[in-house]
């Protein structure tokens, strides 16, 4: 109709730094604005498997996704669609799958693994699929939510109620996750959806961020800087040590 208001689209920006210690970046990250489609992987396993790892899962991954492309654009579902988060998972276990493949192939890529967190937006409500310790935050109105759970020994530690929150952030072994895409052919995945509101912030990062950053200070920065909140934050990680790859995704919500 002449002179309708044009919808807002919804915004969005990722970047990775290799921080202040390691000699490779085995972080890859992903950002869809035409399929609202937005993925973080960080690898492991030795000099090379960790890079070749996680840039094999986003390979992976969006191929699979464009191959299901009537799924994904679906226009008339009802959500929540568990079909729509059948498929995210399905996405990664045949990254799984293909990342186990490679390297049975070449061996000096045995035992290679990568995190993966997975976010898809459709009509008002997010998707998340997830497997390792990379995770997805949801910011809104000022509070801060962590959406994801990480996939380690100490956070199932800290679950059980063996440790304090305190104790789990300063644990030597905090870093040993417990699954992980392409270790095996399968993993069990982890899937979310909840409906968004005008003016969400969503935050998919690697460890190297959240594990240097507060809650507080992820919100703070995500709410003063919106999507251009990434570089402040890498910015923030490398000034608290930057001994890991760091990546952030920020995706925000029009209002």
């Amino acid at each position: 109709m002449a002179g309708a208001l044009q919808k807002k689209k919804i915004e969005a920006l990722g970047a990775t730094d290799v921080g202040r210690i390691r000699q490779s970046n085995q972080d890859a990250f992903w950002v869809d604005l035409n399929d609202h489609l937005f993925v973080v992987a960080d690898g492991m396993g030795g000099h090379a498997g960790g890079e070749v790892a996680s840039q094999l899962c986003i390979q992976e991954i969006t191929s699979y996704l464009r191959s299901h492309e009537r799924m994904m654009k679906g226009t008339s579902r009802t959500h929540p669609d568990l079909r729509l988060g059948s498929v995210l998972a399905a996405a990664i276990n045949h990254a799984s799958m293909k990342i186990y493949e490679k390297a049975l192939e070449e061996p000096d890529l045995k035992g290679m693994g990568t995190t993966s967190t997975l976010l898809k937006l459709s009509d008002g409500h997010a998707y998340c699929a997830h497997v390792g310790d990379s995770r997805l935050y949801l910011v809104r109105e000022g509070f801060i939510y962590q959406i994801t759970h990480d996939h380690s020994l100490v956070n199932e530690q800290l679950r059980a109620g063996l440790i304090s929150k305190e104790q789990a952030r300063l644990h030597e072994r905090k870093n040993v996750i417990t699954r992980s895409v392409g270790y095996q052919e399968q993993e069990d995945v982890d899937s979310f959806t909840f409906p968004t509101q005008p003016g969400d912030l969503l935050l998919v990062c690697s460890d190297g961020l959240h594990g240097k950053l507060t809650d507080e200070e992820i919100s703070n920065q995500c709410g003063k800087l919106k999507c251009s909140a990434v570089h402040s934050l890498i910015a923030a990680a490398n000034a608290n040590g930057g001994d890991d790859n760091i990546t952030a995704v920020i995706v925000l919500i029009p209002i």
